[in-house]
């Protein structure tokens, strides 16, 4: 609910330290109801990982400390395997996973119910995702509709949403084959991620083997809510292979991480088109072999972007942006301390970041300088296994 503050002051003096004073007054007042504001809410990461069992802990969650960046264990989930990722309900009810399990057919997605005072989950239901290796999750704003992303069979699947937070059988899987450059990794399409657009009346799915950006209408009112537009595609620079894509705050840019090419591309953006602005090297040196770039996000206040480079380096590349142009700038490279960045996360507040390295098995915190963009080590991390992905949000007490 928001919470409405009527403030009056009276100062004496001159008018001009009077209007200093209410100012810094005014300013007190409201760092003070930030504050307590911010101390009524309780944020929770959820940890997806590759547990290579059902039968092991697959989904962690842990409460997280927005003051000092520590993290407490609340629970955990078995009966999943490999949940390698995740993504949250609008309304932070329902928190959605997908299996990866490199056998034909037999990728699933699947639902848990959040209780927000237990931090516990519990299994609703799950679908089978039209693939072998779905690797990538989002909710539409609305509520009522998941879509995935299907890594092997280069595939994208709609589901429907119950108001229950279960989902129904997939009401579109819509496949595609055409590879590209690298033989040997681009054989055929390979979607890596699904993003909507800022209004959520597009959506956007990075095709790593086809070295494209393929892109839908949505229409959340339609039975089958994903068209083809008149721009289906974007192609990209030949054995990049695109990966994950953010779009910026301010809605006019967008972004998107090569895994292969180790570059990031800014687009700018309208009402559905992309086009490229800029392609800047995410990476501190040549690679002995794939560069491996893996994930980007943006800090909430719009000024930074962060990529993170797995392979030899072991690292987040820091970027500015741009204001008025969503250019991009090389601020400088933190390590991760751990071993295959595979996925990150900007908690809600942009004071911290939290990187899961998978191969090491660490998740590690990053207290954020605001003015810089750069990444000060806090030394709190924790041991999970395999960690593949990171998704944190807030919930009132």
């Amino acid at each position: 609910m928001p919470v409405v503050v009527t403030v009056s002051i009276k100062i004496s003096g001159n008018k001009k330290q009077c209007h200093s004073n209410q100012l810094k007054w005014l300013l007190i007042i409201i760092a003070l109801l930030n504050a307590e504001l911010l101390s009524a809410q309780t944020y929770y990461l959820f940890i997806g990982s590759y547990n290579l069992s059902k039968e092991k802990e697959g989904i962690y969650v842990y409460s997280f400390d927005t003051v000092n960046g520590h993290l407490k264990m609340r629970g955990s989930t078995h009966g999943i395997a490999n949940p390698s990722y995740l993504t949250i309900s609008p309304n932070g009810r329902y928190v959605y996973a997908c299996t990866e399990t490199k056998t034909k057919n037999a990728g699933s997605v699947s639902s848990f119910e959040f209780d927000s005072k237990a931090g516990t989950l519990s299994f609703i239901n799950s679908q089978k995702s039209g693939g072998e290796n779905p690797v990538a999750l989002t909710v539409h704003k609305s509520g009522k509709w998941l879509v995935n992303a299907n890594y092997t069979e280069g595939s994208v699947s709609v589901f429907p949403l119950n108001t229950n937070g279960s989902i129904s059988l997939a009401c579109q899987v819509i496949p595609f084959s055409e590879g590209s450059f690298n033989q040997e990794r681009q054989e055929r399409s390979h979607i890596h991620f699904a993003a909507f657009s800022p209004k959520q009346d597009y959506l956007f799915l990075p095709d790593l083997g086809a070295d494209k950006i393929r892109s839908f209408s949505f229409d959340p009112s339609k039975p089958q809510p994903l068209v083809l537009p008149e721009h289906p595609a974007i192609i990209t620079v030949p054995g990049s292979g695109p990966r994950h894509f953010t779009f910026h705050p301010n809605g006019r840019f967008a972004y998107c991480i090569e895994e292969m090419g180790g570059a990031c591309t800014v687009y700018a953006y309208k009402d559905g088109r992309l086009d490229s602005i800029q392609r800047i090297a995410a990476h501190r040196k040549k690679s002995k072999g794939d560069f491996e770039s893996a994930d980007i996000h943006i800090s909430p206040d719009g000024r930074f972007l962060y990529a993170s480079n797995r392979g030899d380096e072991n690292n987040l590349a820091i970027f500015s942006i741009n204001e008025q142009s969503g250019l991009l700038q090389l601020v400088g490279y933190q390590s991760t301390l751990g071993e295959c960045p595979r996925n990150f996360v900007i908690d809600p507040t942009g004071k911290f970041l939290l990187v899961a390295n998978q191969v090491s098995g660490n998740v590690v915190v990053f207290k954020r300088d605001m003015e810089t963009g750069l990444l000060i080590k806090t030394g709190v991390q924790i041991k999970v296994f395999n960690p593949s992905c990171l998704q944190i949000r807030s919930y009132n007490d």
